[in-house]
């Protein structure tokens, strides 16, 4: 019997009380009844505060409804007994069979155990990292890469139509001011004052001149800038991608800024704005009038000179999304964006839709890689900034990917290398990890003792309080996938893991599953094979979640 189950009995029993009583059913559903594990595992297995919930709109001490509703949850099969404690928490208590009973449900669910349906149907576009293609991945975009990636899985397994997007920034000034600077590099000049340094510029500069394969010396400046910059954003653009490839992240479109400019789609979305009656000319300039939807000031959408602001790409490019059929579109923008956000939600507001809804805006922290107590302030390749790249040849990918996603990814976060460069308790991935490895370990072992899942499953055997303690801990996981998925917190998953970890390395220490000596097997053995087959799917399943591998060994 799961959580899930648990509140949909619960939410019938409030009907059934609603009706007898002549109480107004509240509006909630079986999902938003609070279920907590005890403390103290002597008061049950789940308890809730729902009596307290309902105590002010029934009119009613929360206490006596408590106690009316454990009358009806103590005839449900699979519920032993109920107590009520203080001013109203409901205590539950399974049958040893109703809760064992969930190892095989995980084994015979495979893949599939925690996925659910909160996004069924929705058409979700996840927008992040998004760079720009004049140099390596900086933490910042390398955070987003990792928590995006997760975020996207994690929507998925909630039942979302997810689409991976990158905004390909191939226009506007900083492409200009990366061209310039692939040329000083060629020429042996200094870095122009506004320009990009770095020997990945040497390096891209050098590749341009190969591609090129033409002598470069005879072209006129502006031609020269020309070539670099068509064939350096492009080859810096392809290191992107095949870094973000090496980090497990790839996307499922590409989208190039330029083609909202050559394709006319800022007129389209002026044009659909005017009609709404939300633009207004002033001074030679187009203007959208966002002060109408809580904005602090009206935005230049197209300058007097005839240039469009950077606004313009915004407006065409979520317009844009919204004809591709997207019902939620997601974007994650870096700590220097924080400005952007009621500008983008009051563009989404001019369109008719709902900011929070149609549109969200996740903005992300600084990250700092750590080594020795001091911060790492440069890299061997980029110069002044820290890169993927950095990450990665330090700690390796699941390390890396695992120490960004496992914190909330709005707070400010520092990575120690040297705890995520040690095999020990104290390094969180490995931690995870090798208590995935100890659940492979123990089933090859069984394997070659003799114990044999098919040959037995007596869920009521499982009776050893660590046992239940991880049948517990196993049980939250489709709840947790769950709210990570709406609330945005891929970080629930790994340190629910962490969690799932601690539970099983406590039972492996209590609990045999293989017969010592001539001990003969018996159906306890099996039933403990089951448990530890359970356990290390609910880890596999999370790890995929959150981007990282689950060794079989280590």
């Amino acid at each position: 019997m799961n959580t899930d189950i648990i509140s949909t009995e619960l939410l019938n029993s409030i009907e059934l009380l609603a009706a007898q009583h002549g109480k107004q059913m509240p509006v909630f559903t079986a999902s938003e009844i609070s279920l907590e594990r005890p403390k103290n595992s002597e008061h049950g297995d789940w308890a809730t505060s729902v009596a307290l919930k309902l105590s002010k709109p029934w009119r009613m001490p929360p206490r006596a409804i408590a106690e009316l509703l454990s009358t009806f949850l103590e005839a449900i099969p699979g519920i032993s007994c109920v107590d009520v404690a203080g001013p109203g928490f409901i205590n539950i208590r399974l049958n040893p069979s109703a809760s064992g009973g969930l190892a095989k449900t995980i084994v015979d669910l495979s893949n599939s155990y925690g996925q659910g349906s909160v996004y069924r149907g929705v058409k979700l576009n996840l927008e992040f990292v998004s760079a720009n293609p004049t140099g390596p991945i900086h933490m910042g975009g390398t955070r987003w890469a990792a928590v995006g990636d997760s975020l996207a899985r994690i929507l998925k397994a909630a039942g979302g139509e997810v689409t991976r997007e990158y905004y390909f920034n191939d226009h506007g000034a900083q492409i200009d001011r990366f061209s310039r600077s692939l040329i000083a590099a060629h020429l042996g000049e200094p870095t122009p004052e506004d320009g990009y340094g770095g020997a990945y510029i040497h390096d891209i500069a050098a590749r341009v001149v190969s591609a090129y394969g033409h002598d470069l010396s005879v072209l006129p400046r502006e031609e020269m800038q020309e070539v670099f910059r068509s064939i350096g954003v492009e080859l810096m653009f392809g290191e992107i991608k095949a870094s973000l490839h090496e980090f497990g992240v790839d996307f499922d479109v590409y989208f190039h800024e330029d083609s909202l400019h050559e394709s006319r789609a800022v007129d389209r979305a002026v044009e659909r704005l005017r009609e709404l009656g939300h633009i207004f000319e002033q001074d030679g300039a187009i203007w959208l009038r966002t002060t109408d939807f809580g904005d602090d000031k009206d935005r230049v959408i197209i300058k007097s000179d005839g240039q469009a602001a950077y606004i313009a790409g915004d407006l065409a490019y979520y317009l844009d999304k919204r004809e591709r059929g997207f019902d939620r579109n997601i974007v994650m923008l870096g700590a220097d964006h924080h400005g952007y956000v009621g500008r983008m939600m009051a563009m989404c507001a001019a369109f008719g839709d709902e900011p929070g809804v149609n549109l969200e805006i996740m903005i992300g922290q600084m990250v700092n890689l750590v080594r020795e107590g001091q911060p790492m302030r440069m890299s061997k390749r980029a110069g002044t900034i820290v890169t993927l790249e950095d990450l990665v040849e330090a700690v390796g990918v699941d390390a890396g990917r695992y120490a960004l996603v496992r914190s909330s990814s709005d707070s400010q976060l520092d990575i120690d290398l040297d705890v995520l460069g040690k095999q020990t308790n104290d390094n969180p991935v490995f931690y995870v990890q090798y208590a995935h490895a100890r659940t492979c370990a123990v089933a090859r072992n069984a394997m070659t003792a003799g114990v044999r899942r098919e040959d037995a499953f007596v869920p009521e055997l499982l009776a050893e309080e660590s046992e239940s303690q991880l049948l517990g801990v196993l049980q939250e996981f489709p709840r947790i996938v769950a709210q990570a998925a709406e609330l945005r917190e891929p970080h629930r998953v790994a340190r629910y893991l962490e969690e799932v970890a601690g539970y099983y390395h406590r039972w492996y220490g209590k609990c045999r599953v293989i017969p010592q000596g001539e001990e003969p097997v018996t159906d306890l053995h099996r039933t403990r094979l089951w448990l530890n087959d359970a356990t290390g799917q609910v880890l596999r399943n999370g790890l995929y979640l959150v981007g990282v591998s689950a060794p079989e060994r280590m």
